[in-house]
């Protein structure tokens, strides 16, 4: 068995390398905060952990990197933006190797959001892999904004050995007073 100690980080990419026209710029927020020594975040990037692909390799070399990184995370970051349930290709994989093979929590981050206190009005923005996932209760998954404290909490809440009690878990209206999202 591996050694699980990594966050995986899924996003839809748009099929583009250029940050600023997908998700990827908050997978990049999420790299910076981590290198930033004034923040109070960090996470063990699973993406950092294994050997590199190219944009040149195959979609099987790929799928296999991707693969081994997911089997080596404790949890599975999943931001979720307005276009991400379009996704056809990564993003539905990732999902599903990582609920069904992996057995690790989802953290699914909501760019634009203070707090998410309804995870179910926010269904219309999943893929369909995460969707069928909870509608049959096999994932577990804590619905977060993408807001740095809300992610360090799950990161640090939610692995392989202690997952969410269901598919639609998600902090309290205190918790997010607390942070200082909503009043």
């Amino acid at each position: 068995m591996a050694y699980r100690s990594g966050t995986y980080v899924a996003f839809y990419a748009q099929g583009t390398s250029d940050p600023t026209e997908s998700d990827m710029k908050y997978y990049n927020t999420l790299r910076m905060w981590d290198a930033n020594k004034d923040f109070d975040f960090s996470f063990v990037n699973s993406h950092e952990k294994s050997r590199a692909v190219r944009d040149s390799s195959t979609k099987a070399t790929l799928e296999q990197v991707l693969k081994e990184r997911l089997r080596n995370s404790k949890n599975m970051i999943l931001i979720i933006g307005q276009t991400t349930k379009y996704d056809r290709d990564w993003v539905p994989m990732e999902i599903a190797y990582s609920v069904d093979d992996c057995q690790i929590p989802i953290i699914a981050a909501y760019p634009d959001y203070d707090s998410i206190l309804a995870p179910d009005q926010l269904s219309s923005l999943w893929p369909k892999a995460l969707a069928d996932r909870i509608s049959d209760k096999s994932a577990r998954v804590i619905h977060i904004p993408f807001k740095q404290e809300p992610i360090k909490a799950a990161i640090k809440q939610f692995d392989h050995d202690n997952l969410p009690s269901g598919a639609l878990v998600y902090y309290t209206r205190e918790t997010y007073i607390k942070w200082g999202l909503i009043k």
